[in-house]
């Protein structure tokens, strides 16, 4: 992405059609404003859709009733300062939003296939809603689970295991797509594909199910995923890796693939993986547990390593006193396999916390922030999930967001240089006041060669007070009371605005002044049937 080298200003002169002498100007001025430095950081939470966990809380909502509770999700997360949401949209080779693809998922509707009556994308209205509050909206796929046990509908004549059978397998209670075989990769990338084409989507995700974690028949032995029609091809074809290896390279070929096709089609979406948190025991030495690389058949390091991520959530679901699977020592060790700088954001077992001395306090997951900030290359966290801030688990949202909390000022998402490193320019701000009106309003607008604002971030002073805003690309204006709002009261006595583009770049910050919390700059020219009528104008830097 390129943008023109055009130096933007904005004349207050040229704004009131007004002849001023450098002079009056400069004597005029204020000192320039010191605005306070922004903080960096994603703050996020997955919002788990399947078995209902976090939206919608039931498969018999109305269409308002669902609205409702994911409006009702979005406000608690501005609330508390987040400033992404990582919304699950496909649990099982369903959609929570029209696919042709897919059938629609019965986490929505009770059945399969069902659309919401009365009708409306899900997802199309989450990233509206989301995007009008300044948060991203990351879409979170599942790549190979075909069908979870809690689903219980009939299975619609669309689902993949009606349409292609043959590589859909049986694996205990679930079904689950081949992962060696083509078409399973074709056909999830085309869902992925449709989804990032059609949507304004900020990012897409996928988690730790590549091969399914392991199941056990009736008689407690362990079942074996059956692959072995495609294993017999391999080696009937010449092939020589072990079995494990050749599983390995299958799901490595879909993560190449799901960054790679990702950036042909979009290269400001972000992709993002979150695997487990171990990679294998023993690394680092003191980590003993799961093996994903050899259960899940998951080589989480490489994909981290060749940088098929632009964000990189391994789930550290534990805590920070556990030596043998502590949040910091797995952090650090993560830290070191990132090679090509990628973000790394770690997921946080936020729904742990909960009343009672069995589970974590809320205390743990503020430290866990607090070390990730110590870690270099870290730069935020994502939460599972949003259950644990609807319920106010243990008071985590006012540990959270109270003064001096992790979060209690907002933070804009890090930037992904390696996408675009080109910064926007400057908006075009002004101030305009009819003549004794109580309020003025601040309006701005891109500079011509911006043409992917995401946000504009709002700073606002009031005395020696600053608060950060972000707001969507569609949002130009603000109203700020012109006098104090009562005795004691303090209004707003500078703003400044810039803009975000869909990578995180953050532009330089326009700042108007309005002097004794007052401003005056006609809310309408001559040329458009107004009277210009001028008390004192704000200053522009």
């Amino acid at each position: 992405m390129t943008r023109n080298p055009v130096k933007h200003f904005v004349s207050v002169a040229a704004v009131l059609g007004l002849a001023l002498t450098a002079a009056v100007a400069e004597e005029s001025a204020p000192p320039a404003v010191a605005l306070p430095a922004v903080q960096r950081e994603f703050r996020a939470v997955w919002v788990a859709t399947v078995s209902n966990i976090d939206w919608p809380s039931r498969r018999d909502l109305t269409t308002d009733q669902q609205k409702a509770e994911l409006i009702a999700i979005l406000d608690k997360c501005k609330a508390l300062n987040l400033n992404a949401v990582v919304l699950q949209v496909r649990p099982g080779c369903d959609a929570l939003y029209a696919s042709q693809f897919e059938p629609w998922s019965e986490y929505l509707t009770g059945q399969m296939g069902k659309a919401p009556e009365p009708y409306y994308d899900p997802l199309e209205f989450a990233v509206a809603e989301a995007h009008k509050r300044g948060l991203e909206l990351h879409a979170w796929f599942n790549p190979y689970r075909a069908h979870h046990p809690s689903a219980k509908s009939e299975i619609s004549d669309k689902h993949i295991s009606k349409t292609q059978p043959d590589i859909v397998k049986k694996y205990g209670k679930h079904l689950w797509l081949d992962p060696t075989d083509k078409r399973t990769m074709d056909h999830t990338m085309n869902v992925v594909l449709d989804v990032v084409k059609r949507y304004d989507v900020d990012g897409i995700h996928i988690d730790d199910y590549f091969y399914p974690y392991k199941e056990k028949d009736a008689d407690g032995k362990i079942i074996e995923f059956p692959d072995d029609a495609n294993w017999e091809k391999y080696q009937a074809s010449g092939g020589t890796m072990s079995r494990s290896d050749w599983r390995r390279a299958a799901v490595n070929q879909f993560v190449q693939r799901f960054y790679a096709e990702t950036k042909a089609a979009k290269p400001w979406v972000k992709v993002g993986i979150s695997p487990f948190g171990i990679w294998k025991p023993g690394h680092p030495e003191q980590i003993k547990g799961f093996n994903q690389y050899e259960e899940l058949y998951a080589d989480a390091r490489l994909w981290l390593a060749r940088g098929w991520v632009d964000y990189w959530t391994p789930q550290l679901y534990w805590n920070i006193a556990n030596p043998d699977q502590s949040f910091p020592v797995l952090l650090r060790w993560w830290a070191e396999q990132n090679l090509t700088g990628r973000h790394l954001w770690p997921g946080q077992f936020t729904s742990r916390v909960r009343d009672g001395s069995a589970n974590w306090p809320a205390s743990e997951i503020i430290y866990q922030i607090k070390w990730t900030r110590l870690q270099p290359g870290a730069s935020g966290t994502v939460h599972f999930s949003m259950q644990a801030f609807l319920k106010n688990a243990d008071g985590i949202n006012d540990a959270l967001t109270t003064s001096g909390g992790v979060y209690a000022k907002p933070a804009i998402v890090p930037a992904c240089p390696w996408l675009d490193d080109v910064v926007p320019e400057k908006p075009d701000l002004t101030m305009l006041r009819e003549d004794g009106a109580p309020t003025c309003t601040i309006t701005w607008q891109p500079a011509p060669a911006d043409t992917d604002v995401r946000f504009w971030a709002v700073q606002k002073r009031a005395g020696d007070v600053w608060t950060l805003n972000l707001v969507s690309a569609e949002t130009t204006s603000l109203v700020e009371l012109a006098v104090p709002a009562g005795e004691g009261a303090k209004p707003t006595d500078a703003v400044a605005v810039a803009a975000v583009d869909r990578v995180g770049n953050l532009g330089p910050f326009a700042i108007i002044t309005l002097p004794d919390g007052r401003a005056a700059v006609p809310a309408r020219t001559a040329a458009a049937g107004g009277e210009v009528k001028k008390e004192e104008f704000g200053q522009v830097q």
